[in-house]
């Protein structure tokens, strides 16, 4: 438990925002002046405070290092009309951060550290969040093993750190993936549906395979008969399919994205009938064949919605008709944009002004 909510606080000597091309962020590689770090130690929180960012010390001995006993969470901001700092749905991300944490036998992250933590940032480097349409400031919360033992084991010790980086769109284009029917990203009883560090290091290596074949994305199969869709490198995915919006239903080998979960309830509220349940990659491949699936993108924190215009399978690749202003993909991305502005109603409660 944490005894007293109090935030030691470092300035940096310089900011460094003057040295930021806020015309060309691309994603994760620029990061704002401040970090956020929280210490649980001898069963309780303590250290709570804001450093400039930098590098930090970790023993060699972590199990963060040695058995990826680590986590981590991604959130935007976004620069109101007032200048004020509008959060899309962080208490989601909070939860889920947690239900991570338990299935990857680490410790649970207090509400208020999550929030305070975020919001102690927000008020330092605010001036970081673009303004321009697109941007956003990206929030990397992540919670890792700061034991010192090498052994499997449950972890004592934790750290969690938050950091920010200012960036423009995940992808400039729409994106031609490939089903993937041999590597698996997740399986039934495994961690899939934690944002654990690990599930996304055994994916690399495929995605370098399809990306060596002209392709942005892969989509992942089940990892037991590789016969039914689950999700996507970054996102999940979704199909138009005549006048349906269709998705696979989570189960412990899908992660649940808060921007899935948003584009559902927001196309629901508009009427449009939406199924989740289990697509198979037949059904999938028939539908692409007849021209039933009349679109097909990806949801996600980085990309909110990715429009996809190709997909690959079995060698062959299925053309889907070009993203349309008309389209669903993009009237829901300019929903989401107009939300998480300020710009358009709030109806759900979504966003959290800091």
């Amino acid at each position: 438990m944490v005894k007293a909510l109090s935030i030691d606080i470092e300035r940096v000597a310089q900011s460094r925002l003057s040295q930021v091309d806020f015309k060309n962020l691309p994603f994760g590689r620029t990061f704002a002046d401040h970090m956020f770090i929280a210490d649980y130690r001898n069963g309780e929180w303590k250290n709570l405070c804001i450093k400039p960012y930098g590098h930090m010390p970790i023993s060699p001995a972590s199990p963060a290092i040695h058995y990826g006993q680590a986590i981590f969470e991604g959130l935007k901001a976004y620069r109101g009309q007032q200048g004020e700092a509008l959060l899309f749905r962080p208490h989601d991300n909070w939860m889920r951060l947690n239900k991570s944490a338990e299935r990857m036998a680490l410790i649970n992250v207090p509400e208020e550290i999550f929030m305070d933590g975020i919001s102690s940032l927000i008020e330092l480097d605010r001036a970081w969040i673009p303004g321009a349409a697109g941007s956003s400031l990206y929030i990397r919360p992540f919670l890792f093993s700061a034991d010192e033992y090498i052994g499997i084991r449950p972890s004592h010790d934790f750290t969690f750190m938050i950091i920010n980086s200012p960036t423009g769109a995940y992808y400039a284009a729409p994106l031609k993936v490939k089903i993937e029917t041999h590597y698996t990203r997740a399986v039934e009883g495994g961690t899939g549906y934690a944002k654990a560090a690990g599930n996304y290091a055994g994916s690399i290596y495929p995605a370098m395979q399809a990306s060596a074949q002209g392709y942005h994305q892969l989509i992942w199969t089940d990892g037991k008969t590789h016969e039914y869709i689950e999700e996507s490198g970054t996102m999940n995915v979704m199909f138009v399919v005549n006048d349906m919006l269709i998705t696979p239903a989570l189960s412990d080998s899908i992660l649940a994205g808060v921007t899935r979960d948003s584009v559902l309830k927001i196309a629901r509220q508009w009427g449009i009938t939406v199924e989740e349940r289990k697509i198979s990659v037949k059904e999938l491949a028939d539908g692409l064949k007849s021209g039933a699936v009349k679109e097909a993108f990806g949801t996600g924190t980085a990309a909110t919605i990715a429009s996809i215009e190709s997909i690959g399978y079995e060698g062959i690749d299925y053309p889907l008709p070009p993203p349309h202003k008309t389209g669903l993909a993009a009237k829901l991305y300019e929903e989401l944009e107009g939300i998480k502005h300020g710009q358009r109603p709030d109806p759900f409660g979504w966003v959290v002004k800091m």
